[in-house]
């Protein structure tokens, strides 16, 4: 382990095992179509499920931001990954179309309301200094858990799809008990602070420097969300099986996995906005290689490519909407900031694959390459504003 994550203080190694195990509770959703098929749902019915679910990531964050201002980190988390955990088992036993689609919507918001709180607990918890290597190392525990899930739900699959939502719900409530055992609620402003800044994302909207940066994240977001939704419509349409696509999702988690805390070690010395930029644009350069490529090779070099544009931006975004926010509202900032990315894989999933199939795919990859470039290159443009709020922030 890099000595860079050595001094981080305990509630983030929690966070870190504990974001391992809850993310081997989204084995589901990747399956989520061949258990759909298995109980009969098809064709239109099936994209009222997958619509729900991908509503749910809109609903989720901007909950979940709220109440970690309002109820306080430790409980939003709780409400959370069990509400999750329910709506696995509500989902397996829905007998109709619609009940999977409420199901599948609580599974999403519910387990969405989660991150808001657990980025504002870390902020709580590490000084501004350190905050990029603490969001790194959380986003390690993500592809850690990424990446051994999508090797055990391939396995019990194959065995029966009520082992995924078993496992699934019993990941969701073993770090609800990590959770209850050893996170501590910070100490919280009093009633009368707190309510200085009302209860709702006033705050957010009021904050000229957040509504720039926001939307310049989004885009970047949309465009890595692109190689979930896109890169396997490319494959196919190449005439190769959807085994290619699994190898270039290996490909990434190995990358990522080997690489992100080691990059991050390095890369925590430079300017943060710098870095962010420099990746970003990597991101989008990867991603429009894919319209290049006709074979294994050739997508093999754009997964490649844009894998390394996100080990360099590990952390990097999460950490400066942290320092953006004063401390009364640090749920709600990472719950716009949780709306955003909802927003940004929503878009991806809805208006990259519509341009993709009706416009087609040289547009859809021309468009990525030039709306990552712009948005790197405003984002870098910031950096001086953000800067300066932040050293006055970590000041006060």
């Amino acid at each position: 382990m890099p000595s860079s994550f050595r001094d981080l203080p305990p509630v983030v190694w929690t966070l870190f095992a504990g974001t391992i195990v809850n993310r081997l509770g989204y084995l589901v959703t990747p399956f989520l179509v061949f258990f759909l098929a298995s109980r009969g749902v098809t064709g239109p019915d099936t994209s009222y499920v997958l619509g729900a679910l991908g509503a749910g990531h809109l609903l989720g964050p901007a909950v979940g931001g709220v109440l970690a201002d309002r109820v306080g980190r430790r409980p939003t988390m709780l409400i959370g990954l069990t509400g999750t955990a329910a709506a696995q088992g509500a989902l397996f036993l829905a007998p109709g179309v619609w009940t999977m689609a409420a199901a599948a919507l609580l599974i999403s918001a519910a387990g969405s309301t989660v991150s808001p709180a657990a980025y504002a607990l870390l902020a709580d918890a590490v000084d501004g200094g350190r905050r990029q290597r603490a969001y790194a190392l959380f986003g390690w525990g993500v592809n850690i858990g990424t990446a051994v899930g999508g090797v055990l739900g391939g396995y019990l699959a194959a065995h029966g799809y009520w082992l995924l939502f078993a496992v699934d719900a019993g990941a969701m409530l073993l770090y609800a008990l990590v959770v209850t055992v050893r996170v501590k609620e910070p100490e919280r402003p009093a009633r009368g602070e707190r309510e200085e800044q009302g209860i709702g994302y006033g705050v957010v909207l009021k904050d000229r420097l957040a509504l720039l940066i926001l939307p310049l994240l989004g885009i970047q977001l949309f465009v890595y969300s692109l190689t979930e939704v896109a890169l396997p419509l490319a494959i196919r349409d190449s005439g190769l099986s959807p085994a290619v696509y699994g190898a270039m999702a290996a490909v990434n988690a190995v990358l990522v996995v080997a690489l992100q805390p080691f990059a991050t070690a390095r890369l925590a010395r430079l300017p943060r906005l710098a870095v962010q930029s420099a990746g970003g644009a990597l991101i989008a350069v990867g991603v429009a290689l894919t319209g290049l490529a006709d074979g294994v090779v050739g997508y093999t070099v754009s997964v490649v490519v844009w894998s390394l544009g996100e080990v360099v931006v590990a952390g990097i975004a999460v950490s400066v909407v942290a320092d953006l926010a004063p401390a009364r509202a640090r749920g709600r900032y990472q719950g716009a900031f949780g709306w955003t990315w909802g927003v940004a894989r929503f878009a991806a999933l809805t208006l990259g694959v519509a341009a993709y199939t009706t416009l087609g795919p040289a547009v859809l990859w021309w468009t990525a390459l030039a709306a990552g470039g712009a948005a790197a290159a405003a984002t870098l443009a910031l950096r001086t504003r953000i800067e300066r709020r932040t050293a006055h922030t970590l000041a006060a």
